[in-house]
């Protein structure tokens, strides 16, 4: 059996971000959660691959995708695009009074840090955010998660996102930060 069935090697993935909506059809969801503000509309999704995540206002709209680099998805309107490895930081300037932020760090790490690191991201997601356990390979294997928060602060909205990849021992974080100006 490929051990990568559950999910694809994280050298594989890409970090993206639309400005437009994507249709959810183009991913595999596994787990969604929506939250609605008098400003804004949020909508996450954990997906097979990574998340897609969906901020709109009146004025704007912002999709950001953690994905398969193979995976087919439009160019058009895409603001930001790298592949994920080691870390990156990205900025997009001041587009309509909004400014977006974005890091992400690829880290392995030894089998029983990773362990323990999986074992708070379960504990933490039990608590807040949206968690998601994959089917393991096999039934002993340590199941692979996404685990997706947000904080909402006068002006702002901070979200973080969690994917580990136990075949590999990589925890795939990723930190965002959406500013109205």
């Amino acid at each position: 059996m490929n051990v990568f069935f559950v999910r694809p090697r994280v050298g594989d993935l890409v970090f993206q971000l639309y400005g437009r909506p994507l249709h959810p059809e183009l991913f595999e969801i596994l787990a969604t959660r929506k939250v609605r503000r008098e400003d804004y509309e949020l909508t996450v999704h954990i997906t097979r691959t990574g998340h897609v995540i969906s901020w709109e206002t009146k004025e704007l709209f912002l999709t950001e995708v953690a994905a398969a680099a193979e995976q087919e998805l439009p160019e058009a309107r895409r603001l930001l695009s790298y592949r994920m490895r080691g870390e990156h930081c990205g900025t997009l300037p001041d587009v309509r009074g909004v400014q977006y932020q974005m890091s992400f760090q690829v880290e392995t790490m030894q089998p029983d840090i990773f362990l323990h690191v999986h074992e708070e991201l379960v504990a933490d997601g039990g608590k807040r955010g949206l968690l998601f356990h994959f089917t393991p390979n096999h039934r002993l294997a340590v199941s692979p998660l996404g685990f997706v928060t947000c904080e909402a602060r006068p002006g702002c909205l901070f979200i973080t996102t969690f994917h580990t990849f136990p075949e590999e021992n990589t925890v795939v974080k990723s930190q965002s930060l959406i500013e109205r100006k």
